[in-house]
């Protein structure tokens, strides 16, 4: 988890497409991936709760204008020949 904000805040699309799990691939792409880590200026992750497959997070960030937003997500990530993906997430 960690390291898909840290993608985001550094612009890696391609390391966020590779580490979304491949039946869930088709609902994104890299264009777009792109476009949502650029357009904001990432702040700080708080981590909420987690279990072995599971991460509920805050994601600070400022929009494109500047204003302070929080992306709230619970999130489900499977483990696959030893690599971590991510599955899926609900938003608030």
């Amino acid at each position: 988890m960690k390291s898909r904000y840290s993608a985001y805040a550094t612009h890696q699309a391609d390391y966020l497409f590779d580490t979304t799990h491949i039946s869930q691939r088709k609902y994104y792409s890299k264009a777009d991936i792109l476009n949502w880590a650029t357009a904001n200026e990432w702040q700080k992750l708080e981590i909420i709760s987690f279990t072995e497959t599971t991460v509920e997070f805050k994601a600070y960030f400022l929009d494109k204008n500047k204003t302070a937003q929080v992306h709230y997500e619970f999130s489900t990530f499977k483990q696959e020949n030893g690599n971590w993906f991510y599955v899926d997430g609900k938003f608030e």
